[in-house]
């Protein structure tokens, strides 16, 4: 079975603070920039001096024509207050013994034509921006809560550990929402429903690779492409991420190009499904009008004007879809059950 070691590893350790790059974010949000006007933005989960997602609504606050931003870190972080000379309403210094927020209805821009480095940090220099949380700053905390009660659209990186709770907190509470996770959240039997019924899909700009992420100072760099920058910052590269979102974007609804012709041959039937299964996307059959034991991976290429989703992992028996070749029974990694709906049975 397929491992994500150095996901797994951190759900382990609880190490999973996983700061994202600026470029990772910037690659995901060109694709809904329109439905941002007038919002009111929360990242739960960002320390407003270290984290790239207030890094990235500071310095496109004006151009999104967002409404608000608010950013909240939680105590214990170990980010907050790395940077010198940085003081908090109470005018002492930053530390991570607190939860912090910054919340703002307006970035000024020294040239009246973009927000520029120093407009940020002037900004989150001034008195009073940037302000002590009474609490953790848990974001499952009753203040916290409030927050995203005020909020339009939740926008982070979750600790991996906890995707599950917070994803059904963004649920419960209505709310739009792009954030990070392992694409073996798939899987989840709290996630895959949401993803069937059309209330989660997977974002525009990841459907493969790695991506790099700075992890705290203490993080044991073991795996191949962890790096030290010149500040010291440890940065790891990790595979299996993807974009988590209910937030549409045109792409998506783009038809999956289809070339491969059904041969019964090419395709063992499922021992306990009538259905069969395809080792890869690539290889859906065109023409087949059946049920088809897809990879999670197709989500990536997933259209849900072209394809059911029909239920996942399991046969008729409650047991993982098994199928028989040469009288070897096989059980596939994690397979989705698919309909194409512009194929139809013909009948005799």
């Amino acid at each position: 079975m397929p491992k994500n070691a150095g996901l797994h590893k951190a759900g382990r350790a609880k190490k999973d603070e996983f700061y994202t790059d600026y470029d990772v974010i910037q690659s995901e949000l060109n694709y809904y920039e329109g439905q941002f006007e007038g919002k009111v933005v929360l990242c739960n989960c960002d320390d407003p001096f270290e984290s790239n997602f207030a890094k990235f609504f500071l310095r496109n606050f004006n151009y999104l024509k967002l409404n608000r931003l608010i950013c909240t870190s939680y105590a214990g972080s170990p980010v907050t207050g790395t940077q010198l000379s940085l003081f908090d309403d109470y005018n002492e210094p930053v530390t991570n013994e607190h939860g912090y927020v910054l919340d703002i209805s307006e970035v000024p821009m020294s040239n009246g034509r973009g927000v520029s480095d120093m407009d940020i940090q002037t900004l989150l220099h001034s008195k009073g921006v940037v302000k002590r949380l009474k609490g953790n700053g848990d974001y499952a905390s009753d203040e916290c809560l409030d927050y995203l009660k005020q909020s339009d659209i939740v926008v982070t990186n979750p600790p991996f550990s906890k995707f599950r709770p917070y994803l059904a907190t963004l649920m419960d509470y209505k709310k739009k929402f792009l954030i990070i996770g392992n694409v073996n959240a798939i899987t989840y039997k709290e996630v895959f429903p949401l993803i069937k019924n059309n209330e989660v899909w997977l974002g525009a700009s990841i459907h493969s690779g790695d991506r790099e992420f700075r992890v705290p100072d203490d993080y044991p760099l073991k795996a191949a492409g962890s790096r030290v920058d010149d500040n010291g910052h440890k940065y790891i590269r990790v595979k299996g991420v993807r974009w988590f979102t209910n937030l549409d974007y045109e792409q998506r609804h783009e038809e999956l190009v289809l070339y491969k012709q059904y041969q019964s041959n090419d395709y063992p039937k499922y021992d306990n499904y009538d259905g069969i299964n395809v080792d890869k996307t690539a290889d859906i059959p065109m023409d087949y009008p059946g049920a088809m034991g897809v990879p999670i991976t197709f989500l990536d290429k997933y259209s849900p004007e072209q394809f059911e989703l029909i239920k996942f992992r399991k046969g008729d028996d409650n047991k993982d879809l098994r199928y028989t070749v040469n009288g070897k029974t096989k059980q596939p990694y994690f397979r989705i059950l698919i309909k194409n709906k512009k194929v139809q049975y013909i009948e005799d």
